[in-house]
């Protein structure tokens, strides 16, 4: 956003997801309720991962990783819309609405490379089991997590300076609960040609980037897990994907969705939103501890712990 125009647009205007006030009562409920869920579940995740030595593995890092910036996530976004659904004037700054498009973008960016390098972790474990533990070493698994904080990060500044660039005339209302790139476009009075080409670039390099070693990955494991003699080789293989391929049809499915498409103020941008950047964080914990049985066997051995403490 030119820095010139800051004197003629101070803040925007977000009409959120309803100007009913019944509704926005049920919605702050329903809201309210994700983010305490998000919350709970993601700590103990933190918790049982960093308490159980049986859990100290490369998968579990990465997971323990995955929480952190879920939490991170949802704080981005889910408090504000919180906020706002209690109050008359929905309405954000500037400067906040430049921050807000930042941390939204490097926290969904860092989620999506974290992603692509939990079915990488994947791919080795299923195929290449003799030499994971060589190539998967702790001083490995940090390098490809501050990698994936650093090429977010870049990209971040990218998004930002995009934003930087528009400039806002009169339209100050964003047609949605939150600021994202894609909804600033229909506000600029400038030539936003450019600025959608990059964005469409970052996104597609950002995107296939981080989904197409996914891709590969599960190529690679199914046609493995299709040449296993053992039925029970077969569905503990299986059983190790799962939850993280859900994860990644979750995430990636409505991310992209969300700033490949148009932007129209529709139900399906807000629900498309909401479902990365809302819903997501709060399933993921849920869909890794419900299939997995060392998950399930250190909460409980947590769990035992602390109320031997308490004794």
């Amino acid at each position: 956003m030119a820095w010139r125009n800051h004197s003629t647009i101070t803040e925007f205007i977000l009409p959120g997801l309803s100007d009913d006030p019944l509704i926005e009562a049920l919605l702050f409920v329903l809201f309210l309720g994700i983010y305490l869920l998000t919350m709970t579940g993601n700590l103990t995740m933190l918790l049982v991962i960093s308490a159980d030595s049986h859990l100290h593995t490369p998968m579990y890092f990465f997971l323990s990783n995955l929480s952190f910036i879920d939490l991170c996530f949802s704080s981005v976004t889910v408090p504000k819309l919180l906020k706002d659904l209690l109050s008359e004037k929905k309405s954000i700054s500037v400067e906040g609405c430049l921050a807000q498009v930042f941390f939204v973008f490097i926290t969904a960016g860092t989620e999506a490379f974290l992603l692509s390098m939990m079915a990488y972790d994947r791919y080795v474990a299923i195929c290449h089991p003799l030499l994971y533990g060589q190539i998967m070493n702790n001083e490995v698994c940090v390098k490809l997590i501050l990698l994936s904080w650093g090429l977010a990060s870049l990209s971040s500044v990218v998004i930002v300076l995009l934003a930087v660039t528009l400039d806002f005339c009169e339209a100050s209302t964003i047609h949605h609960y939150m600021c994202e790139l894609p909804s600033l476009f229909p506000l600029s009075c400038s030539d936003i040609s450019i600025s959608v080409v990059v964005l469409i670039c970052s996104i597609l390099l950002h995107g296939l980037g981080t989904f197409l070693p996914v891709f590969f990955s599960y190529a690679r494991i199914v046609s493995t897990i299709l040449s296993m003699k053992s039925t029970t080789g077969r569905s503990k293989a299986f059983n190790t994907c799962s939850s993280h391929l859900v994860a990644v049809v979750l995430f990636f499915g409505s991310g992209l969705v969300r700033y490949l498409m148009p932007t129209s103020g529709s139900s399906l941008d807000l629900l498309s939103s909401l479902q990365y950047s809302a819903v997501t964080p709060m399933l993921n914990p849920l869909i890794y501890s419900l299939k997995n049985k060392e998950v399930k066997a250190a909460v409980k051995r947590t769990l035992g712990k602390c109320l031997h403490y308490l004794e």
